[in-house]
């Protein structure tokens, strides 16, 4: 059965993948707005765990309409959320089996409701499976230091693709550096490098 994870070449996205590889024909996909190059880190990723890749273009508008509701909200909660949202959309349009991504129980934002599952599977005809819904953080982080090799650092210094990177780079091009620091929160971010021998 094909399935299409949508990933960012982090660790959640990446311990998704190993999961649901022994059910799954795994194929990584990466929504990108064109924006930057960043893409490129989780295709490295994907292919350093194995795993087929694809990149798939998402609507710029979606990607404005964020920004402007993060600038608005003074957080990015609302705007990753939105984005994550039409990101499933577009990889459940695909002639897959399923979808996926990496969210976990713990987390804030992006998260997927049950109504919003049901309805991604009602209207296009996919599974929408979430295996890291019962593993909250301190879980996955000892999974991934057993699993993975990792590179960890702030945010804004470490290469992945996720939807904050180009948000960052689209924020901080209509508005400026400082808007951007004053949305995001300063945290830590991984990138997988590859599996554990």
């Amino acid at each position: 059965m094909e399935l299409a994870l949508l990933y960012s070449g982090g660790k959640d996205s990446s311990l998704a993948a190993i999961l649901l590889d022994r059910f799954y024909d795994v194929r990584c996909v990466t929504g990108s707005f064109g924006l930057t190059d960043d893409w490129e880190h989780a295709e490295r990723a994907a292919t350093e765990l194995g795993f087929p890749f694809d990149r798939v273009e998402l609507d710029r508008a979606i990607a404005e309409e964020a920004a402007e509701r993060m600038i608005a909200d003074g957080y990015p909660r609302n705007g990753i959320q939105r984005v994550h949202e039409h990101a499933l959309e577009t990889i459940a349009e695909r002639d897959v089996d399923a979808i996926a991504d990496g969210s976990r129980r713990d987390d804030r934002v992006p998260t997927v409701s049950r109504a919003q599952a049901q309805s991604l599977e009602d209207r296009h005809d996919v599974d929408y499976i979430s295996p890291l819904s019962g593993f909250g953080r301190h879980a996955v982080d000892r999974l991934v230091e057993v699993t993975f090799e990792v590179k960890q650092g702030p945010s804004e210094q470490i290469p992945k693709a996720d939807y904050e990177a180009e948000l960052r780079a689209l924020i901080a091009a209509d508005h400026g550096e400082d808007t951007v620091a004053a949305v995001f929160p300063a945290h830590n971010q991984t990138y997988v490098r590859g599996r554990h021998d």
